[in-house]
């Protein structure tokens, strides 16, 4: 039970957070949709299939997991889909490495896992509450006497919110140690890859001279922009031809769609602004009349900063309130005034400002039994023991805890929800007297605890806030709902939206190569049903219905213009592309043949030529593309160059990327770094290592990954 007490003694906060049902089914909508397409799965590598219900409890475990290293209640949308996504990439990651390195006869031992325990410097073993105290880092022998504990655990003795801790954190390492063995796993099939393009040291040396030799060049630059793009043409062979010679460029890996939509955003009326204006001034009366009960004041006028009776450090409030506490006296309103950063009329009181410490360092021994009598019975047992000299320590060992001192700082629950036990708790940690022994009772438990230093001391507020959010009002929606849903279904095609949106008022936007692995539709929240209308229903030339989404405020129709299937872009898809690339060939082959014709012998010549400008580069090397400031881009032809250039010799014209180029070396130079080979060959190793990881594309590709995440998420 040590164990345990060393994470329960972080406080009330983090028992809290600790506390949380790990790895719980997440009810709500996502169960819903998965009902209705319970059959189908969430997508499928090299032919196996994984059910939206296995890659769900995958989901939510790692939601757990998130939640519980970063102390959070819960996630935000978009924290949720960043959890969807690496979920989906590490399993389909995993799944690749596994059949790879089961061909290979790659595996991982037991042992290398202890390994990788004894040393205790995995980022992952840090995000674990087994740390020495006096080192702050992983601690092996913490894990295992939890571990220990763990299996001896009597359930029907401790109470409930132990037995529910215990099981949490073994929860939480089980997690961290199968991860430990797919990052064992990945690096040792990562490192077998990079060890078959094993360095020499003619290699080493090449890359050492490549960085080690520099150069100092002179140039004269005619500039593609010089040439009108107006004064060439461009023919349909010529793009077939070059369509041809790079049509493995143009290939597509995952279908996409191609989409029209409009989105507009509902806000506040003038009837709307003038009515919520009149509620502030109400509130603001009652917030200039009141002298205590301030937190219940506060909520029932809706305010979204609530009233919390702690010392906050003004950098806790709001910064637009923060900004006007210099200008605000103690007693008096400010306000009412708007801030448009969050849309919002507010107005506050200073309620009481004085001057305490910021950090508080306290010690505890947390006391339970099996009634409440018996509970009072030992704290004063206890409190009493402590009085007459026992030691704080030890005694605290005796039941079962640490008695070290912990840090309690404004941070740790400021902008938190903070009431019941909890504000009682931090209340009395902050006016309890240094020294001096107190009790308390916190739910079923008491609490003997001690303050053993104070600092950080500072100026604190405490701050009633009236902040009301303009928002709209049901009308106001309704009347833009309706309006909306009469344009959409007079416009049921896509032509038809097009052509008719701007006389309605709308604006359409355009968005190309949509994938069905993104989560929302021009960045607007809760436009997934949205997506998936766009990937399962859709025909082209279709305009979907009228979803309500962002944060209730927002309305869209999407429109499918066309869908891009795997396999190759069409010459018409990428024509552009193709004509651009073109037109700068063009462009450089009529550049080249006017330096050749102005028969130029020295750099000063073309420096002369219309539209020519100069440059001078110094220590330009081969491992790096050389900048060129005039024309703010880096060209790698001018390094390549370089490196094999004779000193004062002038250059024939150079097709580079911004334009045509003549160059002239004046200067070689060397650093003064040694040649190490073994040094060079580890660079190069480490660069072998980067190359294994951009194999895992190709495997992907082999593996025919199919996501259809989209049907369920």
């Amino acid at each position: 039970m040590a164990t345990l007490q060393k994470i329960r003694s972080k406080g009330l906060l983090l028992t809290a957070i600790i506390g949380l049902a790990l790895f719980a089914f997440i009810a709500g909508d996502a169960w819903q949709v998965l009902q209705s397409h319970q059959m189908r799965d969430a997508g499928e590598i090299d032919g196996e299939a994984i059910s939206a219900q296995d890659f769900q409890k995958m989901v939510e475990e790692y939601t757990e997991v998130v939640k519980l290293s970063r102390g959070l209640p819960s996630l935000t949308d978009e924290q949720a889909n960043m959890v969807n996504d690496e979920v989906w990439n590490a399993y389909v990651n995993n799944k690749l490495i596994e059949k790879e390195a089961k061909k290979l006869g790659l595996t991982v031992s037991a042992a290398e896992i202890q390994d990788i325990l004894t040393a205790g410097v995995h980022p992952l073993l840090q995000q674990l509450p087994f740390r020495n105290p006096q080192t702050g880092r992983f601690d092996r022998d913490m894990l295992n006497q939890f571990l220990v504990e763990y299996a001896k655990i009597d359930r029907a003795q401790l109470p409930a919110q132990y037995v529910e801790d215990y099981d949490n954190m073994y929860k939480y390492w089980s997690f961290v140690e199968k991860t430990l063995y797919q990052t064992r796993l990945a690096q040792k099939y990562q490192m077998l890859v990079s060890k078959s393009l094993l360095s020499n040291p003619i290699e080493a040396q090449n890359a050492f001279d490549a960085n080690a030799n520099q150069y100092d060049l002179l140039l004269a630059a005619i500039p593609y922009s010089t040439v009108a793009d107006s004064t060439l043409t461009v023919s349909e062979s010529e793009l077939r031809d070059l369509y041809n010679k790079k049509k493995e460029q143009f290939k597509q890996y995952q279908e996409s769609r191609d989409i029209k939509y409009i989105d507009i955003q509902v806000t506040a009326s003038a009837d709307d602004r003038k009515a919520i204006q009149a509620e502030v001034d109400e509130a603001t009366e009652q917030l200039a009349a009141a002298t205590d009960n301030y937190t219940s004041l506060i909520r029932s006028v809706g305010s979204d900063v609530p009233y919390v009776d702690l010392y906050y450090n003004r950098t806790a409030y709001p910064s637009d309130v923060e900004a006007r506490l210099d200008s605000a006296s103690v007693g008096s309103i400010y306000g009412p005034y708007y801030n448009g950063a969050d849309n919002t009329l507010n107005s506050f009181k200073i309620v009481a400002k004085t001057t305490i410490p910021d950090s508080i360092q306290f010690r505890q021994i947390r006391v339970i039994a099996e009634t409440p009598d018996k509970t009072k019975t030992l704290t004063d047992s206890i409190y009493n023991a402590l009085k007459n000299g026992a030691d704080f320590a030890e005694l605290a060992k005796k039941y079962g805890q640490t008695g070290d001192n912990l840090w309690l700082t404004g941070a740790q629950y400021e902008n938190a929800q903070v009431e019941g036990d909890d504000l009682k708790f931090i209340n009395a940690i902050n006016n309890a007297e240094p020294n001096k022994l107190m009790s308390m009772s916190v739910g079923q438990a008491n609490l003997i605890y001690q303050i053993t230093e104070r600092k950080a001391v500072k100026e604190k507020y405490k701050v009633a806030v009236v902040k009301r959010k303009v928002e709209f009002s049901k009308e106001t929606y309704n009347r833009a709902y309706n309006d909306f849903s009469q344009f959409i279904a007079a416009n049921p095609t896509v032509e038809q939206m097009v052509q008719h949106a701007e006389e309605a008022g709308y604006t359409v936007l355009d968005r190309r190569d949509l994938y069905s692995s993104e989560h929302v539709i021009g960045g607007v929240r809760g436009t997934k049903e949205a997506l998936r209308w766009v990937f399962e229903t859709a025909k082209p030339g279709e305009v979907s219905g009228l979803y309500e989404c962002g944060e209730n405020d927002h309305m869209l129709v999407v429109g499918l213009v066309g869908v891009n299937p795997q396999g190759y872009r069409s010459i018409e898809q990428v024509k552009e592309q193709l004509r651009a690339e073109l037109i700068k060939d063009k462009k450089a082959e009529k550049i080249i043949a006017d330096m050749k014709a102005a028969n130029a012998t020295s750099l000063d010549q073309y420096k002369a030529m219309s539209g020519a400008v100069s440059d001078s580069l110094k220590l330009v090397t081969f491992g790096a593309s050389a900048y060129v400031p005039s024309l703010h881009g880096s060209e790698p032809l001018i390094s390549a160059y370089a490196s094999v250039a004779e000193e004062n010799q002038l250059s024939a014209p150079i097709e580079g990327t911004f334009g045509v180029y003549a160059l002239q070396l004046y200067a070689k130079n060397k650093t003064d770094e040694t040649f190490d080979v073994k040094e060079e060959e580890q660079n190069m190793i480490n660069m072998h290592v980067r190359f294994a990881n951009r194999l895992m594309n190709d495997l992907y590709l082999k593996a025919n990954v199919k996501d259809t995440r989209y049907l369920f998420f």
